[in-house]
């Protein structure tokens, strides 16, 4: 509890936490106004209109009032997840930014210890930015759902699900956050890594796969859980999608990389000189 309490006042002694405190509500407004217009253009999408069959069958589902209530009730992950995992990864590239870390494994020999508090300190900052943008829109999304003319759909267990699991994309992403920290110990460079590769990547994976799927095999469709943004909205649908895989896969990705980076950045860490 020590070596947590010292993380904690790492972060908190600094105006790093309150900086992307501040950040983070014009982005949820950003998010929850998007996904409002996304919702309205949907609704307004005939039934008769000129689509194929695959895409009339997902607009379908998507325009179902707990769809839409779980995309509302979740609004804000997108850009609070960006903000949690650069946070993590700070809780580490800063020691090295600001040549503490010998100081840090002096203190405390057992290197171990020291990344699992910093996972600790990560694992409650994610679920810290969770519950300011859930508690923003348990107060904001039912007045975009009545203007929807939608139920506020708080009494179904769907919403409730797909809240509980955006507490898990936080939390999984914020253990991503320090591994990939470990591995690069550069503050910018891993800012600049982690921005870029969270905001562009999912793009350039998803042309990658779709043209897999186009001229190789159907499969390749499927597998586009493997990006983990897209696993990421996979968990807080409030139905199964059409011609998405089951919302369990996109648990089984998040938690895969959480496991893999945090192993990987306690034995880095473990090994690796840090004079």
């Amino acid at each position: 509890m020590k070596l947590i309490s010292a993380e904690l006042s790492k972060i908190f002694t600094t105006s790093m936490w309150w900086i992307f405190s501040i950040i983070l509500v014009p982005l949820w407004a950003m998010s929850i106004l998007a996904n409002w217009g996304t919702a309205n253009v949907t609704s307004s999408i005939p039934a008769d209109a000129n689509v194929d069959p695959d895409s009339a069958a997902l607009l379908e589902v998507t325009g179902q009032a707990i769809n839409v209530a779980t995309t509302l009730y979740t609004s804000g992950q997108f850009f609070g997840v960006l903000l949690v995992l650069l946070l993590s990864a700070i809780l580490v590239t800063n020691e090295f930014f600001h040549l503490t870390a010998t100081t840090t494994f002096l203190v405390t020999p057992h290197r171990e210890r020291v990344i699992l508090a910093k996972l600790a300190v990560a694992m409650l900052l994610g679920l810290g930015f969770w519950l300011i943008t859930t508690v923003l829109n348990l107060a904001v999304a039912p007045f975009f759902l009545r203007q929807l003319e939608l139920p506020v759909q708080l009494g179904e267990a769907g919403v409730w699900r797909a809240i509980g699991l955006n507490a898990l994309v936080f939390v999984l992403w914020s253990v991503f956050g320090v591994g990939v920290g470990v591995l690069i110990r550069s503050q910018i460079a891993t800012t600049l890594v982690l921005s870029i590769g969270y905001l562009i990547g999912p793009l350039g994976a998803q042309a990658v796969f779709f043209l897999l799927s186009q001229n190789v095999s159907d499969v390749f469709e499927k597998l586009q859980v493997l990006e983990p943004t897209t696993a990421s909205n996979l968990l807080i649908a409030g139905t199964e999608l059409p011609g998405n895989p089951p919302r369990w896969s996109g648990a089984v990705v998040l938690i895969g990389y959480a496991l893999i980076t945090g192993l990987i950045g306690t034995l880095i860490m473990r090994r690796r000189d840090v004079s």
